[in-house]
């Protein structure tokens, strides 16, 4: 059985948990173009070495990263994304008011 440390819940059976993708930089969704969003959506770098990923313990619904090595699949550690994300920014977009 594989084990992955949740850094919420602690050691967790995989099966718990759900891929999220290469934690990369999101482009503003208002200026992207075509190209660049599909870009941000589709593709992921794919080199050997480790990794940042976004892994949910799906019971709890927490997202946190994992840095793993791609291909020895060795977890080298799990972390709460406010270590890499100031918990105070603002989000990519302001929601926008539409007349419904």
């Amino acid at each position: 059985m594989k084990i992955l440390t949740c850094p919420l819940n602690g050691p967790r059976n995989i099966a718990e948990f759900t891929y999220g993708g290469q934690v990369k930089p999101m482009p503003n969704p208002i200026e992207a173009t075509d190209q660049e969003w599909a870009h941000y959506v589709f593709y992921g770098d794919n080199h050997i070495g480790v990794v940042r990923e976004w892994w949910m313990h799906t019971p709890s619904s927490y997202w946190f990263i994992v840095e793993r090595h791609n291909q020895s699949d060795e977890v080298i550690r799990t972390y709460d994304p406010a270590e890499l994300f100031d918990p105070g920014a603002s989000p990519a977009m302001e929601p926008v008011e539409t007349d419904s």
